[in-house]
């Protein structure tokens, strides 16, 4: 059973996938269910999420899919079927949705991974628990996503513990560039990474931490960094 909110929120992304063909930016719910902030409109996409009624793609922001409606309501609009499977498949497509969903005073929301350790490595990446708004001056090309830095070991290079880093995801960073590292397919770590014959080290930039050095094929570059946010308190 879906509450009032919920089955609002429901309606309105369905007749807006079926109007536009793209899903809604959380701006747009936002004003059409009559909340103050997006935060629960987040509450909201969980819970549908949570129950099978929608999906989030992945590494799309905003991009939402309905994968059923309730029983009182028939069945998914075959034009929705239609437009998500050509959008899960083409890439140009995929690039056309993010643009869409770009909120109208210029951010973009991205996938916030959590906290990555910027002193120690931490557990591998996990599906996202939230979402940031982002200028979007900060972002280039391509697809990316945010973290939130815990540790010292990147003060020398202005990260701080706290901070919220932007992420271009990639497999190669060139040498000396500060990266995100997957090391033994389990700890992910922001450091500067090198390659050195045949390995990496990945080194803080913090005189008070050691560069670790690994095999290279144990080591798995997820991204560059491309920007930071800072709330100052």
């Amino acid at each position: 059973m879906l509450t009032k909110k919920q089955r609002e929120l429901l309606l309105y992304i369905r007749d807006h996938l079926t109007r536009t063909g793209v899903s809604p930016s959380f701006d747009e719910m936002k004003d059409a269910l009559e909340l103050k902030s997006k935060s629960g409109i987040h509450r909201l996409i969980t819970a549908l999420e949570e129950r099978g009624f929608i999906r989030r793609l992945a590494h799309r922001a905003r991009a939402v899919e309905i994968l059923r409606l309730p029983e009182d309501l028939g069945p998914v609009p075959q034009q929705q079927e239609h437009d998500a499977l050509n959008h899960k498949n083409n890439p140009l497509l995929n690039k056309n949705i993010e643009a869409a969903n770009q909120s109208s005073d210029e951010t973009v929301q991205l996938p916030l991974y959590g906290k990555i350790a910027a002193g120690t490595p931490i557990e591998a990446l996990s599906d996202p628990a939230n979402y940031v708004d982002v200028p979007l001056n900060l972002l280039g090309n391509g697809d990316h996503y945010a973290l939130t830095v815990e540790g010292d070991s990147m003060i020398e290079a202005g990260i701080l513990d706290g901070d919220t880093v932007l992420i271009k995801r990639c497999d190669t960073v060139e040498n000396g560039q500060i990266g995100v590292a997957f090391v033994d397919n389990a700890e992910a770590t922001l450091k500067h990474v090198r390659r050195q014959s045949g390995k990496i080290e990945l080194e803080p930039a913090n005189a008070a931490y050691e560069t670790k050095t690994y095999e290279a094929g144990r080591v798995q570059v997820q991204g560059k960094l491309v920007g930071l946010l800072r709330i100052y308190n």
